[in-house]
């Protein structure tokens, strides 16, 4: 993966059965490269109809998604997977609260933001911690993985497709 507008290249992005934050995704986080839920429960892979989720760390394991907050729209996110490339545009942001598990949901859904919507394009989530955010607001909540309150999302739609 590579987000040119905030220094990331070459991340490498592990795909694996489960949803956004789980235990599983968080231990491929702590490897200081990003986890990609699939399945029922999480995302599709790149390119696909529905929700690509990513997710990685900010502030610790190397830090690779440390500049997300700075994203704005119109920023790219290339996927790049055997001899191709995806172009994802980035177009908003949602934060979500892990203390709501209707905002957990919103983050999981196959359209972002929407859950039970069927979706008809290729989307991307990149989400990170506000770890920073939350505890400058004076709230040191985390669940039992270590992950803070919020989670800032930025979402995107798949715009090209390329050799690479």
């Amino acid at each position: 993966m590579a987000i040119p507008a905030i220094g990331v290249r070459g991340l490498r992005v592990v795909a694996y059965p489960g949803t956004a934050d789980d235990r599983a995704g968080t231990r491929i986080q702590d490897r200081g490269v990003a986890a990609s839920p699939r399945g029922p429960a999480g995302g599709v892979g790149p390119g696909q109809i529905g929700n690509f989720i990513i997710t990685g760390h900010r502030t610790s394991h190397g830090r690779p998604l440390g500049q997300v907050p700075e994203m704005v729209n119109g920023d790219h996110i290339l996927i790049t997977v055997g001899g191709t490339v995806y172009d994802y545009m980035v177009n908003r942001t949602m934060t979500i609260s892990f203390r709501k598990p209707a905002e957990k949901a919103q983050q999981n859904a196959a359209v972002p933001g929407r859950p039970g919507v069927k979706p008809t394009q290729a989307m991307i989530t990149i989400s990170t911690c506000a770890t920073p955010e939350d505890h400058a607001a004076g709230n040191f909540w985390s669940d039992e993985l270590g992950n803070p309150e919020h989670r800032i999302n930025k979402i995107g739609t798949l715009v090209a497709t390329r050799e690479a």
